[in-house]
Parts: C-alpha cells; structure tokens; sequence
C-alpha cells in the first residue's frame, strides 16, 4: 500500500510542474505539440529514473535538466520553426500567390492556459506573457539551442548564472559568455513592441471591439482606419504576407472576399488578443476557419497572424467545432 501511495505522490509532484515545463519547452522549441511531446518524455524519464534522483538539487531543477537535454536532442535533430514574415519578403497584393509549406516550417499558436503559470504580481505576469509572443519566440529561433536555453533560463525565468551551469554542465562563465552572445543576437532581430494585453484596458478592448464589428460587417473602411499603415498579414501554413492596410483590404476584397459574414469568438492566445475565426457553412451556421491571432501597438492592429489549420488549433484551444446561425456555440451535425 505504501508504495502505492509513494507512486501517486510522485505522481502529483510531477504533474505540479507540467505547465511551467511545457512553457519552458515551448519558448526551445516554438511548437505546442512539440512542447507538450517535450514534457510528456521528460516527465517519463524523471519517473523510470526516480531512483537516480540523489536530491543534491531540486526536484525542479532536475526536471529542468531532463527537459533541456530533451529539447536539444530536438534541437539538434534541426527543428527550426518560423513566422512567414521571416522567411519570405512581403508579397505586394497585385502579386499575391498561396504557397503551401509542410507543418513543421511554422512557429506554431499556443494558448496562455497550457504554459504561462499564474502569478499574482502584476509585473511577472506581464513579462509571462511577453516571453510568449510570437514575435520574441520567432526571435529566440535564431539562437543556437544552448544559448536559447541559457537566455531563458537566465532572463524569463530568472535562473542564477551558477544555477545555469549546474544545469548545462558548464562553468558560470560560460553561461555568461552565451548570455551576451544570445542578448546580441537577440537584439539584432528585436520583436516590435506591443501593447500590454491582459488584463485589456478599456482602450484596447473598445479597439478590438471595433475590429470586430469592421471584419464581422466586413467594412473595409472602418478596417482600414483601425489597422497601422505598416499593419502585416500572414495566414501559414502559406508562405505568404502582406504588409500595410492598402494591401490588406485589397486581399480581403480579392481572394479574401470568401471571409464576407464570418464571425469570430474572442479567445486568448502567446499572451495577446486572439480570435477564433468561423466562416459561413452552406448547410448553415459557421464552421472554423482560422486561429487569428492579433497583436496592437499605439492604439492600432499592428499584426494579423491567421493559422489555418483548424484541426489542430481549435481542439488545442477548446473551441467550440461549429456555431449556429446567431454566431453560438452549436453542436457539430452527426455524422
């Protein structure tokens, strides 16, 4: 019976670090199921190597040390994920072409539920959700794996530099050293700022309120008016995107015109705005379409990143499968 209960205890002891874990794992690797495949192996191995565990450190900190070396054997295997925008040069709408890459080409959406953990200062939470955007876990793709684990280590989770080097199997001067590189990689390719999200101010929310009514209405004037003139649009798994309002509109009103009366359900998603967009069904209602996640800055829609593949996003963010003809939650039809 005692060891019975020992194994749910280490059970639930391990299962208390999972969203912290599958955060960290996100920021190495920029992909929700990787993450979460991460995890799942990590916290495998702390369980069939239990006995190993000699309590020199922290049973957290040994968890961190079996999911970095996970996440590098990942790494090293040549996973590198990006937004469109880092690939490509923006795409003049006249010139518009959908090309198709395979899945793990793209940084992928995650929601803050799964891997931000909760925290009551203001302050830490903020910086949370920062060191999830998309545009800093784009940024951090271009640095090597070890110093993508140190710069995490160190700046989002606030490691000590002896701590890092426990973990790395290396001296504090080396994890300094790969610090600065990493800072100075990191600057050069420095994410745009936005706005804060969360909790939204009254500002913010009657912005996304607006935009909304613009998509929903498919006003292309109140759009226009709301987007930022160096606004992007990308939609992956096509490599294409668009930049400033002119060339957004005219894509919403050439081959983007499909998107006329959908309606979109607010959700959350990398720490900012997001919106889970359904398309008119021809049997009626409206079935998913996309993952649009929104980011603002100044006032205005600075970015537009809608994820198409809604058979893997939507079940990943509980959303609901289908809504009726009043924009509700609806049951999918049998069969």
């Amino acid at each position: 019976m005692s060891d019975l209960v020992a194994a749910a205890d280490l059970d639930v002891r391990l299962e208390g670090h999972r969203r912290e874990l599958t955060g960290y794992c996100y920021r190495m690797l920029g992909s929700a199921f990787e993450a979460e495949d991460a995890v799942q192996d990590t916290l495998v191995r702390a369980w069939r190597s239990i006995d190993k565990f000699e309590g020199r450190s922290s049973l957290r900190s040994w968890l961190y040390r079996i999911a970095t070396n996970v996440c590098l054997d990942m790494l090293n295997a040549g996973n590198k994920r990006a937004r469109p925008v880092d690939l490509t040069a923006a795409t003049p709408v006249a010139q518009a072409q959908l090309n198709s890459r395979p899945e793990v080409t793209w940084l992928e959406p995650v929601p803050d539920g799964r891997v931000l953990p909760t925290v009551e200062d203001p302050a830490d939470a903020a910086l949370a959700r920062e060191s999830v955007r998309l545009a800093f876990i784009a940024a951090l793709q271009h640095l090597p794996p070890k110093q993508r684990a140190v710069l995490i280590l160190r700046e989002v989770l606030a490691w000590k530099a002896a701590e890092v080097a426990e973990l790395l199997d290396t001296t504090v001067a080396s994890v300094n050293s790969a610090l600065q590189r990493a800072r100075s990689t990191l600057a050069e390719s420095a994410p745009k700022e936005t706005d804060p999200a969360d909790p939204l101010d009254e500002e913010q929310q009657k912005l996304l309120d607006r935009y909304v009514a613009a998509f929903e209405g498919y006003d292309m004037t109140a759009l226009t008016a709301l987007l930022h003139e160096d606004a992007t649009l990308s939609m992956p798994p096509y490599d294409l995107w668009l930049r400033g309002h002119d060339d957004i509109v005219g894509w919403m009103l050439g081959v983007g015109s499909v998107c006329r009366d959908s309606r979109l359900l607010p959700t959350v998603a990398n720490g900012t705005p997001a919106f889970a967009h359904y398309h008119p069904a021809p049997e009626g209602g409206f079935t998913p379409w996309a993952l649009m996640v929104i980011e603002t800055s100044g006032g205005k829609v600075s970015g537009i990143c809608s994820f198409l593949d809604t058979d893997r996003w939507f079940p990943l963010f509980d959303l609901p499968a289908r809504l009726d003809k009043d924009g509700r939650p609806a049951p999918a039809p049998a069969g």
